[in-house]
């Protein structure tokens, strides 16, 4: 598999279960690491998906492992989380573009510091009216179970040190000026509509 190189723009497109669209939005790549590939996001960048728009507040870095069911994005200090992790089918990549599908479960980190599982309630509706197959079903699980674990007790890649370096990368970007020069674009991005929550590397559902 050959991955971008540094620098590069990337897209990142998320679906639900069965192929319905999720959240999409462009990124830079910054470069890869024992924990797996890792994104970039200014302040301003847009991400979209049908009937919702979420513009970030501030930079953002995200990870995406290379044999794991999660994607991270860590927020850099004056947004309301510090920390927020999707749980996903393992992502992969497609040239520029990476995949998952998207399972609901969240793993947060308030500003803060309070830790906690989010959208239990929607994963076990979900589970249910779409038909997910049970490796899938145990996958989300054991994917959040250990994500807690490592974010309550700031294991890396969740302890700071791990993403840190990656902020100052995407400062040196060619391109960064702070003010989100990267926008969604995909065919169902409304005008005018935002949501209010905190954004994954796919914001809530």
């Amino acid at each position: 598999m050959r991955l971008p190189a540094a620098g590069d723009a990337i897209r990142v497109e998320m679906t639900k279960w069965g192929g319905r669209p999720h959240w999409e939005f462009d990124a830079l790549f910054l470069g890869s690491d024992e924990h797996g590939e890792w994104i970039g996001l200014t302040t301003g960048t847009s991400l979209a998906r049908p009937g919702a728009v979420f513009v970030t507040e501030t930079d953002q870095v995200g990870l995406v492992p290379r044999d794991a069911g999660w994607v991270a994005t860590f927020h850099a200090p004056g947004y309301l989380v510090t920390t927020y992790v999707d749980m996903t089918t393992v992502p992969h990549w497609d040239g520029s573009v990476v995949h998952a599908v998207d399972l609901d479960l969240d793993v947060v980190r308030g500003a803060q510091g309070n830790v906690w599982v989010d959208d239990e309630d929607e994963f076990a509706e979900h589970r249910v009216r779409f038909a997910y197959p049970p490796d899938v079903v145990a996958l989300a699980e054991a994917s959040a179970a250990w994500v807690h674990d490592a974010v309550l007790h700031e294991r890396a890649p969740y302890d700071g040190a791990s993403s840190a370096p990656w902020f100052e990368v995407l400062r040196r970007q060619p391109t960064y000026d702070g003010t989100g020069a990267r926008s969604a674009s995909g065919p169902d991005r409304p005008d005018g509509v935002q949501t209010a929550g905190p954004p994954g590397a796919g914001p809530p559902a």
